[in-house]
């Protein structure tokens, strides 16, 4: 395993909730990213752990190839892959993606 898949690995797994994003949550680059930041705020997050792909060319390919899903963003609850933005706003339309971030 590379020195990036390894630090994605420890990075989803000890953090409660990951978000690999374009941008920061407090300043998206992209729409997708400011939406998926936007449910998780809805959903009470408090303890959000982002990472700019923007910053690293290595972890921008490197989470696709970790997740083996093509875009960002890509929302990690409890070390296991959720999705992306469409998928997020899925789950939060329907309650799923509240009652994942409870527990």
């Amino acid at each position: 395993m590379s020195d990036v898949q390894s630090w994605i690995k420890e990075t989803v797994t000890q953090n409660p909730v990951v978000l690999f994003m374009k941008g920061t949550a407090q300043f998206p680059q992209c729409g997708f990213s400011g939406r998926a930041v936007q449910l998780l705020k809805a959903c009470g997050v408090q303890n959000l752990v982002t990472v700019n792909v923007l910053e690293d060319a290595a972890v921008r390919q490197g989470i696709k190839d970790f997740s083996n899903w093509p875009t960002i963003p890509q929302l990690y609850i409890k070390g296991e892959f959720i999705g992306g933005s469409d998928i997020m706003n899925e789950m939060f339309e329907n309650g799923e993606l509240q009652s994942l971030l409870k527990d």
